[in-house]
């Protein structure tokens, strides 16, 4: 690949900060620029902030030809459904990021369903209800599932269109809320079993797996409270087994991989795989079309081979002659710092103090604002507070250590994220 790429991150939350740091750490990467970015991001990279609205294709084309882009990594999901990738690769520039057919495997679950089946891929029964569907329809619908309801929301919810509860009285109350929003519903089965997040870099049918993490989704410890974007994570997993990986790899994501390409839809970017692993192996929970977040703060801070040169890989179709990744040994943690309120109703305009709110490799920027300087909230997940150590009890004591050295008002966090690994406490 090149040396000296000017490359273009689209996005300005904690996934995208550790885009940039990864890539603006990598020698083969000399020029990085973020849109919109965040003045967090401004000490590593150019931001532009003028570039918000980043679902507009005409915005981002005209900013990627302005800098001479020569790769654009696109993070959130929602310029990918919107296609944004399809409009900058028919101007010619090199983008890491699925069309927006492709990027329908999180864009549309009963999509994602479809894929599965035809792949052959182990998930959850499941069954769609549409806006308008009568009374006797829904009441038949939720008697064929339970006792533990999974309710989504079928299309993209920023990873809190999920209910997972035994209460039956509150799934309907997800179903009517979904279904007046006019988004149709997805009846899933209770999957068991430990969770797992594992990002593939995905060039058609070649596929190769980042290292295995776990997410936590609820928002209070002891997994209670309601579903979120994601708590915090660790990497790697001390409990799955050796040819864990690669499992999932040749049951999961290949498989899937050869279904799109056979479709006429194949898939190029990053695949998040969401599984269950239960009594019969990895089973699907959901596909993103993107990094995932907080699993990739976490993983990036491990990578040790260059940042950019994968993504460029991937993006240009030369996956298959990528050296093998190499990886740093030990443990990453990352710990979300939330706002009061978060998920339903976040506070923001509160005040950040903490000396390591400016060491990026430390703290990642997900809802901050800098104003009158200083750092105040303006987001539901404020902050990602990376530790690390050569084990995972080292690796959480480094990350709380600077999460206890930061404050604002109301903001919480999970105090046991990784703490079940630690304490030997996940089998399969």
């Amino acid at each position: 690949m090149m040396v000296g790429m000017r490359i273009l991150v689209i996005g300005s939350g904690g996934r995208e900060h550790a885009l940039v740091k990864g890539l603006s750490a990598d020698p083969k990467s000399t020029e990085i620029h973020a849109a919109p970015g965040s003045a967090a991001m401004s000490a590593l990279a150019t931001v532009h902030p003028d570039y918000s609205q980043v679902d507009d294709a005409d915005r981002m084309v005209e900013l990627a030809q302005s800098i001479a882009a020569d790769l654009v990594v696109i993070g959130p999901e929602v310029p990918l459904v919107a296609g944004v990738a399809d409009a900058l690769r028919a101007a010619g520039i090199a983008v890491f990021g699925p069309s927006k057919e492709a990027a329908q495997i999180e864009g549309s679950k009963a999509f994602a369903k479809d894929v599965m089946e035809a792949a052959g891929v182990k998930t959850a029964r499941a069954e769609q209800l549409r806006p308008g569907a009568p009374e006797e329809e829904i009441e038949a619908a939720l008697d064929r599932f339970g006792p533990q309801f999974v309710v989504k929301d079928d299309g993209l919810a920023g990873g809190k269109g999920v209910v997972v509860t035994p209460d039956l009285a509150a799934a309907r109350a997800h179903v009517d809320a979904v279904l007046a929003a006019g988004n149709p519903v997805l009846l899933e089965s209770f999957l068991d079993g430990p969770e797992v997040s594992l990002f593939c870099l995905v060039d058609g049918e070649t596929v190769v797996p980042l290292l295995p993490a776990q997410d936590h989704k609820r928002a209070y410890d002891n997994d209670e409270g309601p579903n979120t974007g994601g708590m915090g994570a660790y990497t790697p997993l001390p409990w799955l087994p050796e040819d864990g990986v690669q499992r999932i790899v040749d049951e999961v994501c290949a498989p899937v991989a050869k279904e799109m390409a056979r479709r006429g839809t194949p898939y190029s970017g990053l695949l998040y795989a969401g599984l269950a692993w239960g009594e019969e192996g990895p089973a699907v929970v959901e596909f993103n079309c993107r990094f995932g977040d907080p699993e990739t703060q976490a993983v990036l801070s491990l990578l040790k081979s260059p940042l950019a040169e994968a993504l460029h890989a991937t993006a240009t179709g030369t996956l298959s002659e990528l050296p093998p990744l190499e990886w740093e040994d030990g443990f990453a943690v990352i710990i979300v710092m939330a706002a009061e309120g978060y998920p339903a109703s976040p506070r923001k305009g509160d005040a950040i103090s903490g000396a390591a709110l400016d060491d990026p490799q430390r703290v990642l920027h997900a809802g901050t604002v800098h104003t009158d300087g200083a750092y105040r909230t303006a987001g539901g997940r404020v902050l990602s507070v990376l530790g690390k150590g050569a084990t995972l009890a080292d690796a959480r004591a480094d990350a709380y250590a600077t999460v206890d050295g930061i404050e604002f008002a109301g903001g919480f966090v999970r105090r046991d994220i990784g703490k079940r690994a630690e304490d030997g406490e996940i089998s399969l």
